[in-house]
This record gives C-alpha cells, structure tokens and sequence, in this order.
C-alpha cells in the first residue's frame, strides 16, 4: 500500500497538483491550478482509505487518530516532495487531504513577492503577520523570508511547525525546526520554551489561541523577531481578531502592547493566472508607522485602509490595487480580479 500511495503522489507532483485528496466512493482528486480534477475511473474503497493512513500516519500519532478523528502531520517520498497531511474520520469512514511542499525552498524573486519583505525580515525584533485563507501561500512566502535569512545574516532562527513544511539547512544562520506533536506538546509550550533558547528570530507556525498569541506578542517586547500566520483577510481583519481573542478586560492594554510591537501584516491570496497554467499572489501589505499605531491605540482599526492608501511611498497598498496590477498586466482574467476591484474609499 505504501508503494500505491507513493506513485499516486508522485503522479500528483509531476501533474503540479498543489493538493490531492483521498477519500471513498470518488478516484483520487488533484487540485491543479485551483481546480479539483479526478485522476482515474476508479473509486477508492474503505480499505484503500485506511491502508493509506496506516502507512502514512508516524506510528507515534496513530494512536491518536483513532483517539480524536483527525491528525495533521508530515509525509515525505523520497526524492519526490513532502507533504502536509490531515487524516480524517467522516461518516465513519477515512480520508486523507496531503499538500504538496516543494523540495526547493523558493525566493522572495520567484514569488514575485513585494521586495521590501527582504527589509522587513531584517528587522531586528517586533512581530511580522502573514495572513489569509488556507491554501493562500502563507507558508511558502514565511519559508522564502526565513531563506533570506538564513543566507544573509547570522542568527539563531528558531521554527514551530504543525507540521515541518519545508525543510532549511543551516547557511549563515542556524535553524533549529520543532514539530508540534513531536519535539513539543503545543505552539504555546514550544513558544515559551524558546524564550530560553537564545533564539534571534522566531517562527510560529500558526497563532491559533489565546496562549501562544500572548506569548508571541511577549516575545516580540522582548527583543526578538517573530513571524507568524493567522487565517484572516486584511490588516485590519487581523488587528481585531488578535484583540477580540483576550478577555474584555485586557483589550486596552493588549492595543497598547499590540501597537508598540507590530511591524508589518501581509495578507495574500492565490488567483488563477490568464493561461491557468499557475497561480500569481496578490497581496495587501500594511507596515506600521506613527498613523496606524495611533489607530490601533485609538480603537479606530477601521480607519487603516486610508492610512495604507496614503502611504505607498512606504511601500504599502491594498489588497485591489495588487489585483489590479496583475490584471493591468495581463497576469489575470478580469473575471478573476472582478471580487477584488472594489471602490476605494
């Protein structure tokens, strides 16, 4: 079994599948492009969905998944690619969703990303947030700024992955990665545990609660560099879904805290390029300045899309002024810049 889902993955990269899904009563899926395309006539069973995940599954986490209905982890195929892998009970049955990880860690250039993230990941500590919905690139574009890094200065880089996606060698810097589940309990447990590890830059896989965004936001006061990844839309989407996760009481000093620390938010989205032959990011990028500390203290979050539009010569823009760049271009379809191309106010 192990070898069936190793060609079939295999089979699925040489495609360019970004993801592959496995589940009863329908051939293997490949998302290819943005679009779910099966691979095959033949349905797959129950017995071919459990062989899978008991051949892919680390046996340490097995136990677990039988436990809980649902486990994330990492798969390689040798000379292949990795993958990130959530297993899942539905309907009492299992299916398995993998997400391709390239072997090569791209660059900031390849990305065609905004270049003053290269400035950004050199600065010396506060909190760097890249944001957006899942499948976005979120940790691709994270892995292109840690490379960056890793080739350019010296540093302690430390990584909390659920779980390890790309994998860094040392370059100039060093680069410690621990997998949630693995080599620590939780991102929380991992995060304070890094406060003791010397550690100049910190990446947190996902801020999912309470516990690990307070930790991070301390991190960051206390002179480290965190970069980290929330499932939100725009800058000002993710300022409030920070503060609205503390308790009432502490949201007025959390805005405080929260104003002297951040640096930068990056929000992204994957679209489909003109061709369909791949997909191009479009991005909002907000840095913070005076204005938008201000904002954030104030309470008037909602006013940060002005401050952004303001301020382009910092290098910052919205999220429809990159969609329209693409489409001015010829990157994109206008059926697929049309949801973005919203009137600025």
């Amino acid at each position: 079994m192990k070898q069936q889902v190793d060609d079939l993955l295999t089979k699925a990269v040489e495609l360019q599948a970004s993801d592959i899904h496995m589940t009863i009563g329908s051939p293997p899926v490949f998302r290819i492009n943005g679009d779910l395309k099966r691979f095959g006539s033949d349905d797959l069973d129950e017995q071919f969905t459990m062989c899978a995940a008991e051949a892919t599954v680390p046996d340490k986490l097995f136990t677990d998944f039988k436990g809980n209905g649902q486990i994330d982890y990492s798969y390689e195929v040798p000379n292949v690619a990795r993958f990130r892998v959530n297993a899942f009970q539905q309907r009492g049955v299992i299916s398995l969703a993998f997400r391709t990880i390239p072997t090569d860690i791209p660059t900031i250039e390849s990305l065609q990303m905004p270049g003053i993230l290269k400035t950004l990941a050199e600065t010396k500590q506060g909190l760097i947030l890249v944001t957006g919905p899942t499948g976005s690139g979120k940790s691709t574009t994270l892995a292109s700024m840690i490379d960056y890094l890793n080739q350019t200065s010296r540093k302690h880089i430390l990584t909390l992955e659920d779980p390890i996606e790309y994998m860094h060698s040392h370059g100039s810097s060093i680069i410690d990665q621990r997998e949630v589940g693995f080599d620590t309990d939780s991102f929380a447990d991992g995060l304070r545990a890094a406060l003791r590890q010397d550690p100049d830059v910190i990446l947190v896989g996902e801020m999912r609660d309470l516990e690990t965004i307070s930790t991070a936001i301390t991190a960051a006061e206390t002179g480290h560099l965190v970069l980290a990844t929330l499932h939100t839309w725009s800058a000002a989407s993710t300022i409030d879904r920070i503060i609205d996760v503390f308790p009432h009481g502490q949201q007025a000093q959390i805005r405080v805290q929260l104003a002297g620390v951040l640096t930068a938010v990056l929000s992204q989205r994957l679209l489909p390029t003109k061709d369909r032959s791949g997909r191009r990011a479009a991005t909002e990028l907000m840095i913070k300045n005076a204005a938008i500390a201000n904002l954030i203290r104030s309470e008037k979050v909602h006013q940060i899309p002005n401050v952004i539009q303001t301020n382009r010569a910092m290098g910052m823009h919205m999220m429809n002024a990159s969609v329209k760049e693409l489409l001015d271009g010829g990157v994109i379809s206008y059926d697929t810049a049309e949801p973005y191309l919203q009137e600025e106010s």
